[in-house]
């Protein structure tokens, strides 16, 4: 699932998590080493290094949270492995702020609490790390997963109307065979995809973990799940293969002037 907070379709979290890492396991070992040699130098340095890792962690945070919000698909198990990715990160920041806070001063030597403060934070910081990887590497939250004719990445936020019998959601010709594009419709988000037979429309959302199909592959009128390779006819929604056994749900669609309508009595 393509990450929103990217350039280049890089995502910047990932890019920013590199400095509080350094910085905060530096500042851990420089104050351990000072307290244990009594050297100012090295604790001062420490105490630096652990303000410059709070720092840069709250920094990193903000465009992690845009894609908690915008890339991880909602109600799906990646939601919950990232709400506990936050929550155990946050949990680290917070015991370094209050180690700083205690110590009262850079140049104050570091105390046997402050050190396990910081000691408990990283191993906090550790476990949220294995989390986000886990979050990149099995749940594709960021990475932008091309394929044969997949075209380039599209996405689009309609105002969803209910007034109105159909909602423009494409040009006709927009998509080619084989290509998708994400609608967010209100709070829903829903896959549009082209195929052989013409436009369909159905729920981003695999009925197995709750993983995004837009970010999955289209071939032949089947979209393919990456997390575990469920696999669903897209104009029917049924399953053609498991592990998922439940159908995803579908919305009709039709063309006119030029325009693909996504029709709103099922919205």
């Amino acid at each position: 699932m393509r990450a929103v907070a990217q350039f280049k379709s890089h995502p910047i979290h990932p890019m920013l998590i590199s400095f509080p890492i350094a910085f905060l396991f530096g500042g851990f070992i420089c104050n351990l080493v000072g307290w244990v040699i009594e050297g100012a130098t090295w604790w001062t340095v420490g105490a630096w290094m652990a303000l410059a890792g709070i720092i840069t962690a709250l920094i990193a945070a903000v465009p992690g949270v845009v894609d908690y919000v915008y890339a991880v698909p909602p109600k799906s198990s990646a939601k919950q492995r990232a709400t506990w990715h936050m929550v155990v990160n946050s949990g680290a920041v917070i015991l370094f702020v209050a180690a700083w806070i205690i110590r009262g001063a850079a140049t104050a030597p570091p105390t046997p609490v402050t050190l396990l403060l910081e000691l408990a934070g990283l191993v906090l910081l550790t476990a949220g790390g294995w989390m986000g990887g886990t979050l990149i590497h099995r749940n594709f939250v960021g990475p932008e997963h091309r394929y044969a004719n997949k075209g380039k990445w599209r996405e689009q936020t309609i105002e969803l109307d209910r007034n109105q019998e159909a909602l423009d959601v494409a040009e006709v010709g927009e998509l080619d065979v084989d290509q998708m594009k994400l609608l967010r419709v209100g709070d829903r988000r829903i896959v549009l995809a082209r195929t052989s037979d013409g436009y369909t429309a159905f729920d981003d959302h695999c009925s197995h973990r709750g993983g995004s199909l837009a970010g999955g592959v289209l071939i032949c009128g089947t979209v393919q799940c990456l997390w575990h390779g469920s696999q669903f006819d897209v104009h029917t929604g049924q399953p053609q293969c498991g592990p998922a056994h439940e159908p995803i749900r579908t919305y009709p669609v039709r063309e006119a002037e030029g325009k693909v309508r996504l029709l709103t009595e099922n919205l």
